[in-house]
């Protein structure tokens, strides 16, 4: 394989991902909050099947509405977790000095993260939101910090 399809391989997953935010941002926000209340619902059932307790329907409602918040922000979290590790296995991958890579990935995910933000103003009932920002580029760091931390342990021990 030539250099150019080696290098598109690499970037494909980053490609792929970063359209997969851009098509969850894109839906308008009555849709996106019906996706995410579907899996705090799951959460909580997978959660009552572990753990069985009788509770009333309307307490389950209420806690679907009260979780929901926090699965959305977790979800921005771990998407962006997600986009730090495959951009930074991009860079490595492409023989960047992984200081760089490391620099280059995050401001690729930081920029993508505001330019994400910047799009959800252009959708029905979504707004950017600059806390977003911040959970994602979190995301995002402590991404690249578990790949650099795989990384390194199993270069490590391969080198011994």
């Amino acid at each position: 394989m030539n250099q150019t399809k080696r290098k598109l391989v690499y970037w494909l997953p980053v490609i792929l991902w970063m359209l997969l935010i851009f098509f969850l941002s894109s839906q308008p926000a009555s849709e996106s909050n019906n996706l995410s209340t579907g899996v705090t619902e799951l959460i909580i059932k997978s959660i009552g099947k572990l753990f069985p307790l009788d509770i009333e329907t309307s307490t389950i409602i209420n806690t679907v509405s009260k979780l929901n918040h926090y699965v959305r922000k977790s979800a921005h979290f771990i998407s962006y977790l997600i986009l730090g590790v495959l951009v930074l296995n991009a860079f490595i991958k492409c023989k960047i000095e992984k200081k760089k890579a490391i620099i280059y990935s995050i401001i690729i995910c930081v920029f993508y993260s505001i330019s994400d933000e910047v799009h959800q103003l252009f959708v029905p009932g979504r707004g950017g939101q600059l806390k977003d920002v911040v959970i994602d580029s979190c995301g995002t760091l402590v991404g690249i910090i578990i790949y650099s931390l795989i990384n390194y342990n199993v270069l490590s021990h391969n080198s011994k």
